[in-house]
């Protein structure tokens, strides 16, 4: 990333007024260091080499004591504000991130992993802060104060300019040098972060199956590695900016010590006067600091700036044109997919598919993990654009619409997905249902068994749920949502892997489940791995992965 990324200021409109107001406490800074150098100077030689009384130089110390006084205030002034465009900016960069990746796809959004877009548009984004309380400000004071007040001092003196410009390029050199060194430190530390993100929430979300299974404390050891590699990586990056900022320390004492050295010999022969060597040696100092603090500053911004980097990769991922036609009615339709495929790294995934998803039909897809049978599921959602194939809508009539040219929110009216980890909001358990009619729900609660779950909540239908059906276990929320797809149905319902979380009873429900709904005249597309299950199906989809695109691997079996 640049030093001032010109996205950051498309994307994050917060940043532009603090950047216009950054720019203008910075002409003020530079102001009044130049007025504090004169007066403390006149004041200083007006009392050395003229011995002029207390009462003559008052004057000179009270403004002087007006402009430390106004300095403080600016530079508390940049703090407050820095603070809150930080905030701000942060938020609004977030917002966009997560609505971006929302309108393109996670898929689309994060190649590699959807799990490192969750850390990245959390924490990652908040190392953004530094930048802007620490980076921005002395990057701007460095592009307004230093070439002001090398004008000031030439304007004083010409040697001591001339020593300065001499030595002033050593820094961003010694900088860029050292940049070298740590360049990709960031990244891999984001990216350490991340995976770490990744694998945390991974094993909070199937820490129920852990525990079910006794294996909760297996990923331990890689949690703990990876938080040893993210540790090493930050405390690789701070001791790199210690030793960067005792260099950059080093080279600009002997700067301004070389300048010192310069004005103390002419002063001693006569060739310069006190007030001009003391306005120098004051100014000398400031010409180097803002340099020095962009150096200083560098290392506790790059965190933030690899984490920019990322969400404009992200931001810059193009939106599919949306369709603008009504989706047909697949009520007495059908879904066709013909020759649909998904590259991955290895190859395709899946591997050229044809199926057609029929009313009153359950089709069951069955496959190794890996093959693409989730990949399928996102591209006969509307989820994932094919990179091969088609996919249609289809009327009673038989006319075919293809989905790319549909309304995705209109044909996702139409469609019931039940995911591994079912979606529920927060309200009492009726209002999750979508409040049926009483009758309604106690036909569909008796099927899935949900009825006996209710018995054992403190409030019946009445009890509250937290976000995600917090309250209840993985196997009941499982049957809160198959009762809810029993309540609603409609034309298309999509099941992966129900019984992901069931034991063999919640498998007897979602197999009543499916005769329920195949009976109500939805076209039923499943996903699963267990023999009931496939049994169960009218049609079987074998998917399987391949390198060659051109291999029509998927097959379908009539059973």
């Amino acid at each position: 990333m640049k030093p001032l990324d010109p996205r950051l200021l498309r994307y994050a409109r917060a940043a532009r007024g603090y950047l216009a107001l950054t720019v203008v406490l910075g002409v003020l800074t530079g102001a009044l260091v130049v007025a504090q150098a004169l007066l403390l100077a006149h004041a200083l030689g007006s009392a050395v080499a003229q011995g002029a009384s207390l009462a003559a130089v008052a004057p000179l110390v009270g403004w002087l004591a007006v402009v430390v006084v106004v300095r403080a205030v600016v530079a508390g002034l940049q703090e407050r504000y820095a603070h809150r465009a930080a905030t701000r900016a942060v938020a609004e960069l977030r917002e966009r991130v997560v609505a971006h990746a929302a309108a393109v796809g996670p898929r689309r959004a994060a190649p590699a992993d959807g799990a490192s877009l969750v850390t990245l548009a959390t924490r990652g984004l908040d190392a953004l802060e530094p930048y802007f309380v620490r980076y921005l400000p002395q990057l701007v004071l460095a592009a307004t104060l230093t070439p002001a007040t090398l004008l000031v001092v030439l304007g004083l003196d010409w040697v001591s300019a001339a020593i300065i410009a001499g030595t002033l390029p050593l820094v961003p050199v010694f900088m860029w040098l050292v940049g070298v060194m740590t360049q990709g430190r960031s990244e891999r530390g984001l990216a350490t972060m991340q995976r770490l993100g990744a694998q945390v929430l991974d094993l909070l979300a199937g820490l129920a199956t852990l525990r079910a299974f006794g294996r909760e404390r297996g990923p331990v050891a890689r949690v703990r590695d990876l938080g040893t590699a993210h540790r090493r990586a930050t405390m690789g990056t701070l001791r790199i900016a210690f030793l960067s900022g005792m260099v950059l320390e080093l080279l600009t004492t002997l700067s301004v010590a070389l300048v010192a050295v310069g004005i103390g010999l002419r002063l001693v022969y006569g060739h310069l006067d006190l007030v001009t060597g003391l306005a120098v040696l004051v100014l000398a100092p400031e010409v180097f600091n803002p340099l020095r603090q962009v150096g200083a500053q560098f290392h506790a911004s790059t965190d933030g700036v690899a984490a920019a980097q990322r969400a404009f990769a992200v931001l810059e991922v193009p939106v599919p044109a949306p369709g603008t036609r009504p989706a047909p009615d697949l009520a007495g339709g059908a879904v066709r997919a013909r020759g649909v495929a998904v590259r991955s790294r290895a190859g395709w995934a899946p591997a050229p598919l044809d199926l057609d998803l029929l009313p009153g039909r359950v089709v069951a897809l069955v496959g190794p993990s890996g093959a693409g049978k989730s990949s399928a599921v996102e591209v006969l959602l509307g989820l994932l654009p094919p990179d091969a194939g088609t996919v249609s809508l289809v009327d009673a009539d038989g006319t075919a619409t293809p989905l790319a040219d549909v309304d995705l929110h209109d044909y996702w009216r139409q469609v019931t997905w039940l995911p591994q980890r079912p979606l529920l909001e927060p309200g009492t358990v009726h209002e999750v249902l979508g409040s049926p009619a009483p009758a309604d729900r106690a036909r569909a609660a008796a099927l899935t068994g949900l009825d006996d779950v209710v018995a054992t909540l403190p409030d019946g239908w009445d009890t509250p749920l937290g976000g995600g059906g917090s309250g209840l276990s993985v196997g009941q929320r499982q049957r809160l949502a198959l009762t809810r797809a029993l309540l609603h149905p409609r034309p298309v319902v999509v099941l992966d892997e129900p019984t992901a979380h069931l034991d063999a009873a919640g498998e007897q429900v979602v197999l009543a489940t499916l005769d329920a709904l195949r009976a109500s005249g939805s076209a039923v597309l499943l996903v699963a791995h267990r023999a009931t299950l496939t049994a169960s199906a009218d049609v079987v989809v074998a998917v399987t992965s391949t390198a060659d695109a051109a291999d029509p691997v998927a097959r379908q079996v009539t059973t």
